[in-house]
């Protein structure tokens, strides 16, 4: 039975049009425009296997972890230098007058894909639910139904928790790649121009 996974349209859109912004782009622009096309391929071929629809394949999840982790976080950060922004980057003025919010999305997005990477061995929820019946008896001690911020520890007066890759260590592949999809489009509805 093919799962649902909530990949935001926004992504989605993002992955389909993402070549087309290329045109015209060199230097440093071209640079993050290449990492955000990689990382928006990496997604892509991840939605199937996260919705259950293909097989699923830890190597192919730690692969697609791997180029997240490799453009994410500071790597990203360093390449939106001031005075980057403007045709054809589709960066919007947002990223630099809110640097720390920026910045901390980025490192965010690298550390949700390090667990991701963690979390590959630990298969779909929905194995982990079957596996947890056929050894409990029917009970269900999952995370399943719990928001990526009740997992990691946030308190009922949403108090941040500081995010560590270790923190998806038993957490199912999917619930990992939700993390990296939302982050994802948290940070183009925030800092990216839509495409006309």
């Amino acid at each position: 039975m093919a799962k649902k996974i909530l990949i935001p349209s926004v992504l989605i859109a993002f992955i389909g049009v993402a070549a087309m912004a290329h045109n015209g782009a060199t230097g440093i622009v071209k640079e993050r425009m290449d990492g955000m096309s990689a990382m928006g391929k990496a997604v892509k071929a991840l939605t199937p296997i996260m919705r259950g629809a293909v097989e699923y394949d830890a190597d192919k999840v730690r692969s697609a972890a791997d180029v997240m982790i490799k453009h994410a976080g500071e790597q990203m950060i360093s390449l939106f230098p001031e005075g980057t922004g403007g045709m054809p980057s589709s960066a919007l003025p947002a990223v630099w007058d809110n640097w720390e919010e920026f910045s901390k999305i980025s490192n965010e997005l690298k550390a949700y894909a390090e667990g991701m990477k963690i979390a590959a061995g630990n298969g779909l929820a929905e194995d982990a639910v079957e596996q947890d019946d056929a050894m409990m008896g029917g009970s269900n001690d999952t995370m399943m139904g719990e928001t990526t911020e009740d997992a990691m520890g946030g308190d009922a007066m949403g108090a941040e928790t500081m995010i560590t890759a270790e923190m998806f260590a038993t957490m199912p592949a999917d619930t990992a790649f939700a993390s990296v999809a939302q982050t994802c489009s948290a940070c183009h509805q925030k800092f990216r121009a839509k495409e006309n």
